[in-house]
Parts: C-alpha cells; structure tokens; sequence
C-alpha cells in the first residue's frame, strides 16, 4: 500500500570518504556533544563560572557516557551479542548503533564527579547548567537512529509515518512500509524538555541539582509512552519493557531528590566556582610570601644573635675587675676631706 505522505529514510548511512567511513549516527552524536557543552558553557558562565569549566570536564564525562551507554546496551540485549551464531565483538562496534541513556547518564556522572573533584566545584552546580544542553544532545542524537532506520514504532497510516526499507523491517510486518517515527518524537520531545528545565531555572532559580533532576523526571515521562510505541526486541517484565520500569523508577528517584533538596538546601549556590588567581594577584602573593620570609629571617637572625651574646663565654677583659682609678670607691671620700682640711690648717698656723 503507497501513501502520499510520509517521511522517508536514508538510502544509506554511511559514506566513504575514500577508506574513511562517515557516519551519520556518528556525526548525530558528536554534534550533540558540542551543543551540550556550548550551552552549558555560557550557562556556567552565566552564574559565575570560567566558560571553559564545561569542556574540560566534559573531557571526563563524555568518554565515560559513552563507555555506560553502550554497557547498558549490551547488557539489557546481551542477545544480540553473545549466544549460538553470534558475534561478541559486534558489542563494540558503537558505530552501528546502540547506546542506553542510563548507563550514558550513569556513568557520565561518574565521570563529571571526577572532572568536579579536580577543579574543586559542585557536581550538582555542573550537573544543573549541563542538564538542558544534555536534552538537546539527545533531541540530535536520535537522528541517529532515522539514518540507521532503527527504533522505530509500530506500523501507521499517518502522514509522517516513517518509511522503512524491507531490509529493516520487522519479520513479522514485512509488508509494511511505514512505521511511527519514534525517534522523531523522542527528539522533539527532548527539545521541549529542554525548553522546560531553562524556564523553570530562570523562574525558580534552581539549584543543587533539581534542574538536572527536573530534566530527569520530565524527560522520563516521554520516554515512557514512546518506549510503549517502539516494537523492536526488548525484554518485558509483567507486561512493560525494562525501559518503562527504569523510567518509573527513575522518575520516583528525581521526584524525590527535587522534595528532599528543596527542603535541605533551599535556594541557588552563590558561588559555583573558585575565584581564578590572576597574574597580578599570584605576583602580589608571592612578594608578600617573600616579605615574611625576609622579616621571618631577619628576627630569626636577630634572636641567634641575642641568644649568642648571652650563652658567649666571657673573655679575659670582659672578666676582670674596672680600674679603680676610672672608677672610685664611696669610702675614700672622707678621708680625702680630712686630709684636705688638716693642710689648710697647717698653712693658715704658718702664715700666722
């Protein structure tokens, strides 16, 4: 059956590049990090912060998402991988598509925390200027999907039903053609998410983590009823598929941590990061540091000197007894007088 609308796939999704391969999933994902990083950069700077802050944590944080993102992956689908007629190496080959969120998420911040400790800043401050640049990395990286034709939903009719070759079809609707475009409502609904947690930050002023939470809990909501579209192989737990019951547990978890953090610590951290030391600052610093040394020195100096002359011993000048000429003593005072007196005594008889 044809229909006059529809959105169409790529016929490929890789081009040679010479021996060089370029990917379209690859490129979706590397965009999406540049744009998380951009906006969480002048966010951070927004709030005080250094705008090269984001990026160098990122460094930590993007290679472990990546690594949790694929962990994830291939554990909740190990059977795709592992097993008669199957190839282990495949899990490597990220390229080919197949990333979790959860594990992304997970282990990104495992990645962030290192990158905070280093510089000595707040995961949580980080994690609230990064969270709606992360939605829209999201909202471009499920494009990703749309060139591998992958993650779709269930057939429709509807005018942007998305057209899948045969080759990527489910076995079981061959003859289908068109499909719901999951990926695309999971991209818009990233944006909107995104567009939330930056309104709702600039409302409310929040802080220590509840826009990251905030992005969590809504970006769940859509992930459920999108994940309950999708019809590619997951496994199911009392009729849901794992992803639905992680979404259900994730979003208590955010929903929690939004109540207990307000309560806890109301308001906005003033300060998201250390003041940097300027040159002039570190100059000042170091004279001042010099300065002290020098008084330290030369009291220190002056002290030996006091405790040398006292504990010198004493020389042979020093030792001995003052001249009694220079010097003399109280009790030869009368007898002078007396003697003085019997002289003028004599000349005044002599002169008679």
């Amino acid at each position: 059956m044809e229909f006059i609308a529809f959105i169409p796939s790529p016929s490929r999704g890789v081009i040679h590049l010479g021996p060089v391969p370029l990917r379209g999933y690859a490129f979706c994902i590397i965009i999406g990090v540049f744009v998380a990083v951009w906006l969480g950069g002048r966010r951070w700077a927004a709030r005080g912060g250094q705008k090269t802050t984001i990026a160098d944590i990122a460094v930590w944080a993007v290679p472990f998402g990546l690594v949790g993102g694929r962990l994830y992956h291939v554990i909740t689908s190990y059977e795709l991988y592992f097993g008669e007629g199957k190839h282990w190496v495949n899990a490597f080959k990220i390229w080919e598509g197949g990333l979790g969120i959860w594990g992304a998420i997970a282990l990104g911040a495992l990645g962030a925390w290192i990158g905070c400790r280093r510089r000595g800043i707040s995961l949580p401050a980080y994690a609230d200027a990064v969270a709606p640049g992360i939605a829209f990395a999201q909202a471009i990286g499920r494009w990703g999907n749309w060139f591998n034709q992958e993650l779709y939903g269930r057939p429709t009719d509807l005018p942007w039903g998305l057209k899948i070759d045969s080759a990527h079809r489910p076995a079981d609707s061959l003859g289908v053609a068109t499909y719901h475009p999951t990926f695309l409502y999971e991209s818009l609904w990233c944006v909107g998410v995104a567009l939330l947690v930056i309104w709702v930050d600039r409302r409310f002023k929040l802080g220590h983590g509840r826009a990251f939470a905030l992005y969590v809990a809504a970006y769940t909501v859509g992930r459920f009823w999108i994940e309950y579209l999708r019809v590619d192989d997951a496994h199911h737990i009392l009729g849901l598929r794992l992803n639905d019951w992680t979404s259900i547990v994730v979003f208590a978890g955010a929903v929690a941590y939004m109540i207990v953090s307000a309560r806890l610590r109301p308001g906005r951290e003033e300060n998201v990061e250390p003041a940097p030391v300027t040159a002039t600052e570190g100059a000042s610093d170091k004279d001042a540091e010099a300065g002290k040394d020098v008084k330290d020195g030369k009291d220190g100096k002056d002290a030996e000197a006091g405790r040398t002359d006292l504990t010198k011993p004493a020389t042979e000048d020093e030792t001995a007894e003052p001249d009694a000429a220079a010097e003399p003593d109280e009790d030869d005072e009368p007898q002078e007088a007396a003697e003085a007196g019997a002289a003028a005594r004599a000349e005044s008889a002599k002169n008679g």
